[in-house]
């Protein structure tokens, strides 16, 4: 990890008003070595040594919370988590795009060039959430 990217987790960290652990910063650099989502089992594999579940839990649970990573949504019980790449703040996620599963080898991607499609719900609905999930296989895959 450069020291770049270093100071770039300093700073969203900092830009959140969170403290900077260990643990915290470890996180993010998973979250920026990835080419996807990860779940919570991916942690400890990832990072080649052992990490507390309950403090990633609460890590993850911060940095959804402060707008640092959004969830993804699964059709198995796992949940998905990648790093938003707008400007994200608390309480205001605009991070809405399409995400792609592959069926081959399991990988979750965000595709951020591509537009969710306009829903048209029936009079009286609201929506405040769109989550589209595609799967089928990626083009490494294929």
């Amino acid at each position: 990890m450069g020291n770049k990217t270093k100071a770039s987790i300093t700073d969203m960290l900092r830009a959140s008003n969170l403290s900077i652990t260990d643990t915290r910063v470890k996180i993010l650099e998973l979250f920026m070595d990835s080419n996807g989502a990860l779940e919570h089992s991916s942690f400890e594999k990832l990072a080649g040594h052992s990490f507390d579940r309950v403090t990633v839990y609460r890590t993850l649970q911060t940095f959804l919370d402060k707008g640092i990573i959004h969830s993804i949504p699964t059709t198995d019980t796992s949940i998905r988590y990648a790093l938003c790449k707008s400007d994200c703040s608390e309480h205001d996620h605009h991070d809405h795009h399409i995400h792609f599963k592959c069926e081959e080898c399991g990988n979750t991607i965000c595709l951020d060039d591509t537009n969710i499609p306009e829903i048209h719900l029936p009079k009286g609905y609201a929506a405040h959430n769109i989550d589209v999930v595609v799967s089928g296989v990626c083009k490494q895959c294929k």
